[in-house]
């Protein structure tokens, strides 16, 4: 899936979409969810992804801005 494709889905997505989105399985989705590697929010029982967030990950900016704190730290 492009860059493109991903801005005109939902601005929140479901665990099981981001899922798709990523080609990871549910369960694996679920997981990364439950350790905090991909961003989402609870509303309720409900668990959404934000689409931003997703388009982060896909371009790699969250890498970036991970590799430059992690340097600064040194």
């Amino acid at each position: 899936m492009e860059v493109r494709e991903l801005a005109e889905m939902p601005v929140f997505l479901t665990v099981e979409e981001a899922a798709a989105v990523l080609r990871l399985k549910r369960s694996t989705a679920y997981e990364l969810v439950r350790r905090g590697e991909i961003p989402h929010l609870r509303l309720g029982h409900f668990i959404r992804v934000p689409r931003e967030a997703l388009i982060r990950m896909a371009t790699g900016a969250d890498r970036k801005k991970e590799g430059a704190a992690g340097g600064a730290k040194r």
